[in-house]
């Protein structure tokens, strides 16, 4: 009866030690390097998300190696508190087919708290090549075939993806040249030591609208409306007909976090994805804020249970893995 009453008192008193959470800063890793296109989707956002958590800090931890793999894997060995939180992109959903052996399972040890945005991709490349525009460009692949140098920021990384369709989809093979990171791969390609990139806008759209690179289209199936990008053809109208690939984030958190902690960080999500000027931030990237159903964590697992699905038959395919 004692035991019955602790239990009962313990229950009663859960809803009250949830309401006061958090109560110190919270960690938002983010399984790449600090400066890329991930790591500002999760900085702009980690401004307005104190907001709802008690305007705690967030802190973003930045732990990159082995396409996102060890900082996600980091998460997933968290404590389940809520105070350790992983920002990751479509890597979540290719990670199983890329690699031969996870540090978790993508599907069984996170809680899924929702999606963030969605981010276009365009294919841009140095500039001084001769191509000016797509049909320059597919003209000058065709004669120099394995002559291509397509940068990426490493295995697994959004860049490498789209890369591998874009090989795919043009039916040649080049030779693709990993960096640690997004950073580096946009240093090379700036002075002219690769030829050809296929990275997320948040990366690319000032570099596009500077004019340090050339940019021959876009990777969603309409036109994008960010002034900087607005005239870019679709790849899809420019040629390559059913290529379509966007870039999505979202937030997770370690198997067994509480429901009440869960439902807070989601709320908080929720008032931040609403924010003025976080919209406003991320349209200038050219990415997309997401206010559907995939805010929330049910929501967005099925997504990514399909995304594996889409995803997986490809990069088999390409016969691409890391160790």
């Amino acid at each position: 009866m004692k035991r019955n009453l602790i239990v009962l008192a313990a229950v009663l008193a859960a809803p009250i030690a949830f309401a006061a959470w958090p109560e110190k800063p919270v960690t938002l890793v983010v399984p790449f390097a600090a400066g890329g296109p991930t790591d500002k989707v999760a900085r702009d956002l980690a401004e307005v998300l104190r907001k709802g958590l008690n305007n705690q800090t967030v802190i973003i931890e930045n732990v990159g190696g082995a396409g996102g793999t060890l900082g996600a894997g980091k998460v997933a060995k968290a404590s389940p508190d809520g105070y350790t939180l992983l920002l990751h992109h479509i890597g979540m959903a290719t990670a199983p087919a890329l690699y031969r052996t996870l540090p978790y399972k993508t599907l069984e040890d996170f809680e899924y708290v929702g999606m963030v945005n969605e981010v276009p991709m365009t294919l841009i490349g140095r500039s001084t090549l001769p191509a000016n525009n797509f049909a320059e460009l597919r003209k000058w692949i065709d004669a120099n075939k394995g002559k291509i140098n397509l940068a990426n920021a490493g295995l697994g990384a959004a860049s490498h993806l789209c890369g591998l369709l874009f090989q795919q989809s043009v039916a040649v093979d080049m030779t693709t040249v990993p960096y640690k990171g997004t950073a580096p791969a946009m240093t090379d390609l700036l002075g002219g030591q690769v030829d050809l990139m296929c990275d997320q806008t948040t990366n690319t759209t000032q570099q596009i609208e500077s004019g340090k690179v050339k940019a021959y289209g876009v990777t969603t199936s309409k036109r994008l409306t960010t002034p900087a990008l607005a005239k870019l053809p679709t790849l899809d109208e420019a040629g390559l007909k059913g290529f379509n690939v966007s870039i999505w984030h979202g937030i997770y958190a370690p198997k067994g976090t509480p429901k009440a902690v869960l439902d807070h960080i989601n709320a908080a999500l929720r008032s931040a994805l609403k924010d003025a000027d976080f919209i406003k931030r991320q349209e200038a990237l050219g990415a997309v804020v997401i206010t559907d159903e995939r805010v929330g964590g049910a929501a967005h697992k099925k997504f990514v249970e399909a995304e594996i699905a889409k995803w997986g038959p490809a990069i088999k395919a390409a016969g691409q893995y890391a160790d």
